[in-house]
């Protein structure tokens, strides 16, 4: 009995010791030790001097410098005012001693009128004597000059007249009355900028570059003002328009369109050319049936006419089956469509007006030819001469030329102030958007293109109103259109568009799931590692 419980004893003495040995693992030698910790050591240097830096190179994304500053000046206003030079020069018909005299006192009594005006509040206007003969014409005027041609009457009642295309108010007066003659030059004046101080009162009220200084509009003008802004196109450098004949059956099947474009409209479109440049194309098309949009025209038993209705106009053009196309190149298309319905629909009007032709907004014109009772194979130029007129008035109204005053060369005068005024104002408008975007938006890029695009948005901006204080409004006009495209570039950028949808809780949800698992061991093996390099300096010590 003794045997056995010294032997159980000693069994149970060995498997105690076993035990004891397998929960404390070998001591390491400090040369495993070291293995390990450089092992571990140089997979974190990897990540940190390898990994990292290409993944913040790689993720991050590149901001160009913008000219804050200066995009907020031009926003704000402060950049630029807005002052039109206006010259009023005067000359006489006649060059005795006593005309040359009493032009100087009309010349005095103008500028104390101007001086002492409040009517003109856009406009720095000044007054000089002017070299003139009768031999002036149309491209040897300076922009922005308003020639007025004095005529000794002493007889008649004063009258005034402009030139249709050249900046000349011919003023027949008495002027032995230089103060009346004066007076009258300055009313026509006004009368002549009436329309343009409200268009620009318009574009500039409640901009940052109004002054307050702008006239005051009532809501019936600021209705036609709006209308006339409406149905105008945008402005572009280069219009192209596109001249159709459609016809209802098998004729007219010919026009002859290019001797009536070179006699009714070339002499316009050689005005406009100051302004933009255009091209002209023409097309014919047979069999030209309604649009399935519309009800169609009505007879009228009481007038024996079709009636074609008002709420018909809009859909009257085919787009399905008529080859009307809506942009050539580059600038936006003008349409300018004929249409001769068929002897069994004629004669065919608007049921509202009882007119024939009518105007698209920001598209073109139509004009309907009531085919006449004997057969016409085609339209000579002469057939078309009130038609082509016609398409010439609408072309006005579609490039937003002024309806007034009735000079050509003021109007267009005035179409190239309000159209520079209207780009500068839109690239003012868009640099303080674009710099609101980046400020608010750290998360997308800018790149080079961008500030390359705003530092020429802001030059020509400059240059723009440094031509409009000196007078050179097509100059302006010019610098103002390269503005706004540079800067329309620059806001609608691709990439830097796209960046504004992949914010960086994007990046986030990308980069956890593949970087974690990786991380974990890491992370892991260097804390146990850690934590035995501790252990072992307490062990030691």
């Amino acid at each position: 009995m003794a045997e056995t419980s010294k032997d159980a004893s000693l069994d149970h003495g060995e498997g105690a010791g076993v035990e004891d040995r397998q929960k404390t693992a070998p001591s390491e030698s400090p040369a495993v030790t070291g293995t390990r910790s450089w092992i571990i050591f140089a997979f974190w240097a990897i990540v940190a001097c390898l990994g990292l830096p290409h993944w913040i190179w790689t993720t991050s994304i590149h901001r160009s410098d913008l000219p804050l500053d200066a995009m907020n000046s031009w926003a704000d206003g402060q950049a630029c005012q807005m002052k039109y030079p206006l010259r009023i020069k005067v000359d006489t018909a006649d060059d005795n001693e006593v005309v040359r005299s009493n032009k100087g006192e009309i010349l005095t009594h103008l500028q104390d009128e101007v001086l002492h005006t409040n009517k003109l509040p856009l406009y720095d206007v000044s007054v000089a004597p002017s070299q003139f003969n009768e031999s002036f014409g149309p491209g040897q005027e300076t922009e922005g000059d308003l020639i007025i041609y004095l005529q000794n009457e002493s007889t008649s009642p004063p009258q005034t007249s402009l030139r249709s295309l050249s900046p000349v108010m011919d003023v027949q007066a008495n002027l032995q009355e230089p103060k009346a003659a004066a007076h009258l030059i300055f009313e026509e004046t006004l009368k002549n900028l009436d329309d343009e101080q409200l268009s620009l009162s318009n574009l500039l009220r409640g901009s940052p570059f109004a002054s307050g200084s702008e006239l005051l509009l009532s809501p019936d003008q600021k209705a036609k003002l709006d209308a006339r802004t409406t149905r105008a196109f945008k402005y572009a450098s280069t219009y192209h328009l596109t001249f159709s004949l459609f016809s209802a059956s098998s004729s007219p099947s010919a026009w002859d369109i290019d001797a009536a474009i070179e006699k009714y409209i070339s002499p316009l479109v050689g005005q406009l050319s100051a302004v933009s440049s255009f091209s002209v194309d023409t097309q014919v098309q047979l069999h030209a049936t309604f649009s399935p949009s519309i009800a169609g025209p009505q007879f009228n038993d009481t007038s024996r006419k079709w009636k074609l209705m008002k709420t018909d106009l809009s859909g009257f053009i085919n787009a399905a089956e008529w080859p009307l196309s809506p942009s050539i190149g580059t600038g936006p298309t003008i349409n300018f469509v004929l249409y001769v319905p068929s002897k069994e629909q004629s004669p065919l009007e608007v049921a509202e007006t009882g007119g024939t032709s009518w105007l698209i907004p920001q598209w073109g014109g139509v004009q309907i030819l009531n085919p006449s009772n004997k057969e016409a194979k085609d339209l000579s130029s002469d057939d078309l001469e009130q038609i082509m007129l016609t398409f010439a008035d609408q072309l006005t109204f579609l490039v937003g030329l002024p309806p007034s005053p009735s000079s050509l060369a003021l109007r267009l005068s005035s179409m190239v102030r309000e159209r520079a005024t209207s780009l500068i104002l839109a690239s003012s408008s868009t640099l303080g958007a674009l710099s609101r975007l980046t400020l608010k938006l750290t998360s997308i890029s800018i790149p080079d293109s961008v500030a390359k695009a705003v530092d020429e948005t802001i030059g020509r901006l400059d240059q723009a109103c440094v031509d409009l204080r000196e007078g050179r409004f097509e100059s302006a006009l010019a610098n103002a259109r390269v503005a706004n495209d540079e800067v329309e570039k620059a806001f609608f950028e691709p990439s830097m568009v796209g960046q504004v949808y992949f914010p960086d809780e994007h990046k986030v949800a990308v980069y956890v799931p593949l970087l974690g698992p990786m991380a974990v061991p890491l992370v892991m093996a260097g804390i146990k590692q850690l934590k035995n390099l501790k252990a072992g300096k307490v062990k030691s010590a």
